[in-house]
């Protein structure tokens, strides 16, 4: 199972870690994983090149820790992976856990 924490500390601030595998298919043709992975990477990499925001990020094998902080377009960025995730774990149930602290 994925299991995808965010934490919203103060207004432009948020961190979200990732870690573990969904286990809908055989590694290399995990439909799931593949799709957290790509948004992930998608939510980091805006934050970072598009907006520019610093950034601290940690990614290893079926880990990514990601956490900022000063920008609030940034955070909204990071709402918007969340609410991604909640709704693929909707559609794959019993392969992503979402948790979130504010």
């Amino acid at each position: 199972m994925i299991r995808a924490g965010f934490r919203y500390p103060h207004p432009g601030a948020a961190r979200f870690t990732i870690k573990g595998h969904a286990g809908f298919a055989e590694a290399g043709s995990d439909i799931v994983c593949a799709a957290v992975s790509s948004a992930a990477y998608l939510a980091a990499n805006t934050v970072t090149e598009i907006l520019g925001v610093q950034a601290a990020a940690e990614d290893k094998n079926g880990y990514m820790n990601f956490e900022f902080s000063g920008s609030e377009e940034a955070a909204r960025i990071v709402k918007g992976l969340e609410l991604h995730l909640t709704m693929l774990a909707e559609q794959y149930p019993g392969c992503i856990k979402i948790s979130t602290e504010v």
